[in-house]
């Protein structure tokens, strides 16, 4: 398939699939006469990408797991460990943040809010 038709199939523009290439996230096969051409799974790639991006992974974590979950012998169960990893990085984030404002509502209270 060639690259609008990828872009059709999977709803984004040609410019994203382009950078995802560039970004090592998919691949094509050049023809001879230079175009693109997708297997026809790589719609399915790229809406993983795009779905993954919105639960908040960057194309860094999402590249450094793609090649692991097409090759995992139950890929249904490795990318639920990928969500609750994620979650579990969100719940820290989210407790440290906590303690963060703590601290700075602690602060305001000063006189000099940043003596130690």
């Amino acid at each position: 398939m060639r690259i609008g038709e990828l872009a059709q199939a999977s709803a984004v523009s040609r410019d994203t699939l382009r950078f995802y290439e560039q970004r090592g996230l998919i691949a094509a096969q050049r023809s001879a006469n230079g175009y693109r051409d997708y297997p026809p799974e790589m719609v399915q790639l790229v809406l993983y990408i795009k779905t993954a991006q919105r639960l908040g992974f960057t194309l860094g974590e999402i590249g450094d797991s793609v090649a692991a979950l097409w090759n995992a012998p139950d890929p249904d169960n490795a990318v639920a460990q990928l969500l609750r990893d994620k979650l579990q990085l969100i719940e820290n984030r989210m407790s440290e943040l906590d303690v963060l404002r703590q601290e700075l509502q602690l602060r305001l209270g000063q006189a000099c809010p940043l003596n130690p």
